[in-house]
């Protein structure tokens, strides 16, 4: 193994092969910050100025992307309640608690220790054990990818548990809004009303923009927020020790990360929920998640950023894709000539051992970058809101337009945007629309298919073990906060007897 690490850090010890490295990490942030380009967007785009480079240097370049655009998505998440990617939507529920309290350091300099963590956690866990876990992998089927989106959906009870029936309301407004095109297995149209653009479904970004980015213009307008007032912002960062001191967050959260990118089809939205949600089931200050809790920042972003590594091993090991990156960075790959699978290893060792350590390095660069910019970020959310909310409002239709360059995506966001505007008006959760929106794919499809594996017995669920066991982690989770309220009303109650009785 010690040859190995070495035969990967000779391979990356040159000019070309570092500059790579910064250089992508500078793309993959100045992506991840645009709402509307996702890290496979940005790697996407990367793709064609790789075609003349050394097949080392051009997959350093797409990982270095891929691994900073998770990070960069988080930036515009805390400063502007913006997810500049999917996977940033967890960040936001107390990142941008942070900004609204003019204290925007704090979390922007959590979100990029900890992933920064958790992308050196993942390599570690794609150096050591890209093999073992390729075969895990392997044995999830069509009931075990179910369960694992029921698993994701009861995080609502989690994110909602004020009011759970609110919570579940939005939840299944967003899986009717997923139904919405062809029927994956019939090619029926559903809910389409006739227009060509809708039978593939809603656009995720531009609902995503909608939600989150038009919504909050919408609320600063009503809200009268545009005025020439500027927001007294403060510059400063979390101690040394503060940080330090998550260290089991970061842990956490970075193996569950990597496991969870292993996973073909699961990727890092739902790595950052579940490890949100995790991180906030097992803390002692619940009541401190959703109003601005550092460790509800570092969680979501340890967890996605450690998805980058643990995409890559079914990806080198076995040649399956384990996120819509990976798919790219497949495609790229293969131009050099390169065939990802079980025979990469003996074939182009260095080129493996050479991305195994250019993650480290561009995990290091990262925080160097993420750090330096902190500052940058904090002055330009300082603006003027009369100033910010014209700019958020363009860069969402741009954004949105972007995206398939379509106007109907730009209504779609509008509409998105209205509803988000809406939702937060009367006090309903956002963020289980997110999910529903992630998950109900994953779910419809893989219930369906398990059903015709079985020929129609339910029991398909619970016989197999992975299912079974995933099915009662979510009921668990799903009962796990309707009794700790319960029993936090007992004990206000027992305490104001004891109170009357004193």
């Amino acid at each position: 193994m010690l040859d190995n690490l070495i035969l990967g850090f000779s391979t990356i010890a040159t000019l070309p092969a570092l500059t790579a490295i910064v250089a992508g990490v500078i793309i993959g942030i100045l992506c991840g910050v645009l709402p509307g380009l996702s890290a496979s967007t940005a790697v996407a785009l990367m793709v064609p100025f790789t075609f003349g480079m050394d097949p080392v240097v051009s997959v350093l370049l797409l990982v270095s992307v891929y691994l900073a655009g998770e990070y960069g998505g988080s930036i515009t998440a805390i400063a502007i309640g913006t997810p500049g990617t999917p996977a940033a939507a967890a960040t936001m529920i107390d990142g941008y608690q942070f900004t609204k309290r003019g204290q925007p350091g704090l979390a922007l300099t959590t979100s990029v220790v900890a992933s920064s963590i958790g992308g050196m956690i993942g390599a570690v866990v794609l150096f050591a054990f890209s093999e073992p876990l390729a075969q895990v992998a392997l044995s999830f089927g069509a009931p075990e990818y179910f369960a694992l989106a029921v698993f994701g959906l009861t995080i609502i009870a989690s994110l909602a548990s004020d009011n759970l029936m609110k919570g579940f309301i939005v939840m299944f407004l967003g899986l009717f809004l997923k139904s919405i095109g062809l029927d994956p297995f019939t090619g029926e149209e559903r809910f389409t009303f006739g227009i060509p653009k809708l039978m593939d479904g809603i656009s995720f970004i531009p609902a995503l923009i909608g939600l989150f980015a038009m919504a909050s213009v919408f609320t600063g307008i009503e809200k009268a927020m545009n005025s020439a007032q500027s927001i007294k912002l403060s510059f400063a960062m979390p101690k040394l020790r503060r940080l330090l001191g998550m260290w089991k967050v970061y842990l956490h959260s970075s193996l569950l990360g990597s496991i969870i990118g292993v996973l073909p089809g699961a990727g890092a939205t739902i790595a950052s929920f579940i490890c949100y949600n995790e991180t906030k089931r097992f803390s002692r200050k619940k009541e401190e998640f959703g109003q601005g809790c550092l460790e509800g920042v570092a969680a979501p972003e340890a967890g996605n950023n450690a998805v980058v590594g643990g995409s890559l091993v079914p990806l080198l090991t076995l040649g399956i894709p384990g996120s819509a990156t990976a798919a790219v960075l497949i495609g790229a790959l293969m131009l050099h000539d390169i065939q990802p699978g079980p025979l990469l290893f003996q074939t182009n060792g260095e080129v493996v051992y050479g991305i195994f350590a250019g993650l480290f390095v561009a995990c290091i660069a990262q925080l160097v970058f993420g750090i330096i910019g902190v500052p940058l970020w904090v002055k330009v959310i300082s603006a003027p809101k009369s100033l910010l909310l014209p700019v958020i409002a363009t860069i969402s239709v741009v954004g949105a337009y972007g995206y398939n360059n379509s106007l109907v995506d730009v209504w779609v966001m509008f509409g998105f945007g209205l509803l988000g505007y809406a939702l937060k008006k009367y006090h309903f959760p956002v963020t289980p629309i997110i999910l529903a929106l992630v998950l109900g794919g994953i779910l419809e499809e893989n219930f369906r298919r398990a059903l015709l594996m079985s020929e129609g017995s339910y029991d398909i669920f619970i016989t197999q073990p992975i299912s079974a066991s995933l099915l009662a982690m979510a009921a668990l989770s799903l009962a796990s906060p309707l009794l700790f309220n319960r029993l936090a009303a007992t004990d206000k109650s027992s305490a104001r007897k004891k109170l009357k009785h004193a």
